[in-house]
């Protein structure tokens, strides 16, 4: 089972327990229906599969077909995808599936709108580790959708030198030097930094990834100045979409803004159900 199909086993469970009491006791297990589930906003929609997985979960012949792909902008009143099968599926799987929708195109939204500030811009802008519990997989893949990019997805998958790694190991470029002997040649070595002195460090040990960590745009500056393309600059650290322009000028290649999944608010979308 992978992971998406484990999560909707979750909500389901979560929300179901061991039986819907009103949909059990109201519908009776035969009869089928049909839903339309409509976007009460404009909206970048991710997650449509997933929500057509959780209504499959409960009945395999449900039907769900959409003229959408995930990545469409939709208008507020556009209807995002037709279902039918055994109402019983429909009404016990109707909130876990808005859920998943909700959440996912409340990303990929957001995300499309630092994207669009950054439309002239030859710069990566990239999500962070800052996600919901058993959620990364899809919340990163709703960044994809909304235009950005994935950094790494979890400590297993790329080098990552951080502020405490430095403080524990004793030093930047001590750090970095030995990682390098015990890591694979094909990964690169990225590490965080927050002064000057921790760029000419990183300069140093050769550092293939810096990220300029919570640093003021004249220290950005001077930063990338030096570093001048001698490594990638990655810009991180309390980014707002109103700084992305500014913080674009300055040089860096990456920034990474925590917020795209962190802040993402849920879009409003429905579902109206009929026999």
């Amino acid at each position: 089972m992978n992971s998406t199909q484990h999560l909707i086993e979750i909500a389901l469970k979560e929300d179901i327990g061991p039986g819907d009491i009103t949909t059990d006791n109201l519908i009776d297990p035969q009869l089928k229906g049909k839903g339309i589930i409509i976007a009460k906003e404009s909206l970048v929609v991710a997650g449509l599969n997933v929500a057509k997985q959780v209504f499959q979960y409960l009945d395999s012949e449900v039907i769900f077909r959409s003229e959408y792909d995930d990545g469409d902008f939709v208008k507020k009143g556009d209807a995002l995808a037709n279902v039918k099968g055994r109402l019983r599926a429909l009404l016990s799987g109707e909130r876990t599936a808005l859920n998943f929708l909700q959440h996912l195109s409340g990303i990929s939204t957001l995300v499309r709108s630092y994207v669009a500030e950054l439309s002239d811009k030859n710069i990566r802008l990239v999500d962070t580790r800052k996600t919901t519990p058993g959620w990364r997989v899809l919340e990163k893949y709703a960044v994809r959708t909304g235009g950005a990019y994935n950094h790494r997805i979890g400590l297993y998958d790329g080098v990552l030198i951080k502020d405490n790694h430095i403080a524990a190991f004793g030093g930047v470029k001590k750090a970095i030097d030995h990682i390098r002997t015990q890591v694979s040649h094909l990964l690169k070595i990225e590490v965080e930094v927050s002064s000057l002195d921790q760029v000419k460090q990183a300069l140093a040990a050769n550092a293939d990834v810096i990220m300029l960590d919570n640093m003021t745009l004249k220290q950005i500056k001077e930063a990338t100045a030096f570093i001048d393309k001698r490594a990638v600059v990655e810009l991180s650290g309390g980014v707002t979409k109103d700084d992305l322009k500014s913080l674009a000028d300055t040089g860096v290649d990456i920034i990474s803004v925590g917020a795209l999944t962190h802040s993402a608010r849920c879009v409003d979308i429905s579902m109206q159900i009929s026999a």
